[in-house]
C-alpha cells in the first residue's frame, strides 16, 4: 500500500478534536486501504457476520480502552449510531473511525444525532498529493482513468472496472441504504449525468430517456448527492437583474466515470478541459472537505466556472483552462463590474508554479496544477 500523507494527516487532526471520525467517500476511493495504514489501531469488518456479532455485543467496548478501534463498513450494524454513541459516552478513553460507502445522512439507521461527538472527514478521489505519492506523471491519464485508486493505478483503461463498480454501487449501496426499484431507470439517470456533467441540470429533460416522472429524478439527484456521486453547483447571485439565480449545473463525481458515460478510451486536448475543470473542483473539495463553491453566469452569456464563498470575505472568482491561450478575461471583467472585491485566479494544466499577471484592471493569480491545493489551503 501507498501512504496517502495528506489523509492520514488529516485523520489523525481528527482523532484529536472529537472521539469519533466518519471517515466517507463512494466506494473503492480507498477508505479501508487508508484506515489500515495506522498504526496501533484495531480493525473490525463490519461486512462480517462474526464482526458483527462482537461489536453489538455489550462487553465489547470493555476491551477496547485506550485504543483507536476502526469500524469498517459500519452501516451493516442494525444500530450503528447508537453504537457510537455508547463508546463516545461511557468510553472517553477510545476513538473510533467509522467508514462506509455513504453519509451518515445516507441512512435512517443514522437519524439519531452525534452531534458534537463526530468529525467527518471526506475521502475525495485523488488529489494533487495523491497523484504524486502514486507515481503518476501523466497528468491526463488521471483525467481520462479518474481518481479512484484501483481505476488510476491500472495499466490502461478497462470499460468493465467501472461497469463492475456501477452494480456494486447499486445492489449495495443504493438498494441496501434507499430501497430503490427501478435498477434500469436510476442507472440510465447516472450515466446521463455523468455524459452531461457540468452542464445544467433540468430535471425534465431526464425524465422521458429514463422513463420516470420529474419528481423521481430530483428524488435519483438527492440520492447521488448524499452519496458523494454527484455536485449540485449552484448560482452565485446577489439577485441582481442580469444575473441567472435559478439554474443549478451538476458534476459527476469523478473524471474517470465521466470519460466511462462519454466513451472516451483516450483524451485529446478538445476533452481536456473539461475534466480538467472537473479535477480543479475535486482540488476544492479535498481540501475544503465541503461543497462550498457556486458558479456565476449573467443573461449576456458571461461565465466564471466557480465562485468561492468565505464568509466575511469577498468571492474569488476562479477559472479553468486547459491551456492558458484559450483563456478570455471578459467573463471576469462582467463578473467584476458587479462583483468589483476579490481575488482573481486562472488555473491552467501548463502553468508551472504560481505568477500574477494583468489584464488591463485586473490582477489575476495565475496557478498551475501543482500549486492549486498550497493556494487553497493558504487562504482557507
Amino acid at each position: 500500500m501507498v501512504e496517502r500523507p495528506f489523509w492520514i494527516g488529516l485523520l489523525l487532526e481528527a482523532l484529536k478534536k472529537r472521539p469519533i471520525v466518519w471517515l466517507a467517500g463512494v466506494r473503492r476511493s480507498g477508505k479501508t486501504s487508508l484506515c489500515r495504514m495506522l498504526s496501533g489501531v484495531r480493525y473490525f469488518d463490519c461486512e462480517l457476520p462474526s464482526v458483527r456479532r462482537e461489536v453489538e455485543s455489550e462487553s465489547f467496548w470493555e476491551g477496547q480502552k485506550k485504543q483507536t478501534v476502526i469500524l469498517d463498513e459500519i452501516h451493516r450494524l442494525s444500530h450503528p449510531a447508537e453504537i457510537l454513541k455508547i463508546a463516545a459516552d461511557h468510553y472517553p478513553s477510545i476513538h473510533v473511525i467509522a467508514t462506509g460507502s455513504s453519509t451518515l445522512a445516507a441512512t435512517t439507521k443514522f437519524r439519531d444525532s452525534l452531534t458534537g461527538r463526530k468529525t467527518r472527514i471526506w475521502l475525495t478521489p485523488a488529489n494533487s498529493l495523491d497523484s504524486q505519492v502514486f507515481g503518476i506523471g501523466d497528468f491526463k491519464k488521471r483525467l481520462l482513468l479518474g481518481g479512484l485508486p484501483p481505476f488510476l493505478l491500472a495499466d490502461q483503461w478497462d470499460e468493465s472496472a467501472y461497469q463492475e463498480w456501477l452494480d456494486s454501487f447499486w445492489s449495495r449501496d443504493i438498494q441496501e441504504l434507499f430501497r430503490l426499484g427501478n435498477r434500469s431507470s436510476f442507472l440510465k439517470f447516472f450515466e446521463l449525468l455523468m455524459a452531461q456533467s457540468g452542464g445544467i441540470f433540468e430535471a425534465q429533460k431526464f425524465a422521458s430517456p429514463c422513463e420516470v416522472s420529474r419528481p423521481t429524478i430530483s428524488n435519483y439527484l438527492a440520492v447521488l448527492e448524499t452519496t458523494l456521486t454527484a455536485h449540485v453547483i449552484r448560482p452565485y447571485s446577489k439577485r441582481l437583474a442580469t444575473e441567472i439565480v435559478t439554474a443549478p449545473k451538476v458534476f459527476g463525481f469523478d473524471t474517470g466515470f465521466v470519460s466511462f458515460a462519454k466513451g472516451w478510451t483516450t483524451l485529446p486536448n478538445d476533452h481536456a478541459g473539461l475534466l480538467f475543470e472537473h479535477w480543479v473542483l475535486n482540488e476544492f473539495h479535498s481540501v475544503l472537505q465541503e461543497t462550498s463553491l457556486n458558479y456565476w453566469r449573467d443573461k449576456a452569456g458571461h461565465e466564471i466556472d466557480f465562485v468561492w464563498k468565505r464568509r466575511g470575505k469577498p468571492p474569488v472568482a476562479i477559472e479553468c483552462k486547459w491551456h492558458q491561450d484559450q483563456f478570455d478575461d471578459s467573463s471576469l471583467r462582467s463578473f467584476r463590474h458587479r462583483h468589483p472585491e476579490g481575488e482573481n485566479i486562472l488555473i491552467t494544466a501548463n502553468q508551472p508554479g504560481k505568477r500574477l499577471i494583468k489584464k488591463g484592471p485586473l490582477e489575476i493569480i495565475h496557478l498551475g496544477p501543482e500549486s492549486v491545493r498550497d493556494w487553497i489551503q493558504s487562504k482557507y
